[in-house]
């Protein structure tokens, strides 16, 4: 019972820890990325579909992304898309394929992008601390239905502690790490 709870907990700071390198992946550092449109969606004949999944995205240049199109009459609709997008970008097409020029960062941007890191980061803690919680509670409940006794309910929440500072300990360093990718001025 305990290594269920044990499980679920890791299992889930996991996919927390997973949630928010994908989140800090949409934060462009300068470089063109084309996962930089992935949360895109874009209204295609009545249902919101993904941008990846209606184009081919590629980075020709470090500063531009290139969306190839597979059906030539979204061109329009894909722009309107990017442009209400949080990205900040402004699409351009030939009409074929739509470039998006990405500019060069200030200083006074990479300090608000190294804020909005650390407000994921400090989002993604809070989710591992709730999960602590969870487990705890879990813990403290099967000790008042006897299930299990003090020391095993000691000894699992001592356990689930270690879990969570090693969680946080690796959120701490996936925030980091990308806030110097931000800050670096190539």
């Amino acid at each position: 019972m305990i290594k269920d709870v044990m499980d679920t907990a890791k299992h889930k700071m996991n996919k927390t820890k997973d949630v928010l390198r994908s989140d800090l992946m949409a934060i462009r550092a300068g470089r063109a990325n084309p996962q930089l449109l992935d949360r895109i969606t874009v209204d295609y004949y009545g249902t919101p579909t993904p941008l990846t999944q209606m184009a081919n995205i590629s980075a020709p240049e470090p500063r531009l992304l290139q969306i190839s199109l597979w059906d030539s009459k979204m061109l329009s609709t894909v722009e309107k898309a990017i442009l209400k997008s949080d990205l900040g970008l402004t699409p351009s097409n030939d009409g074929k394929v739509i470039r998006l020029m990405l500019p060069e960062l200030t200083e006074e941007r990479r300090k608000e992008l190294t804020k909005v890191v650390r407000k994921n980061a400090e989002e993604a803690k809070v989710a591992i601390r709730a999960i602590r919680r969870d487990a705890m509670e879990q813990f403290k409940k099967m000790k008042k239905d006897a299930e299990i006794t003090e020391d095993d309910q000691k000894k699992a929440e001592e356990d689930v502690q270690k879990l969570t500072d090693a969680a946080i300990k690796d959120v701490d360093k996936i925030c980091a790490d990308k806030e110097k990718e931000i800050l670096d001025v190539r």
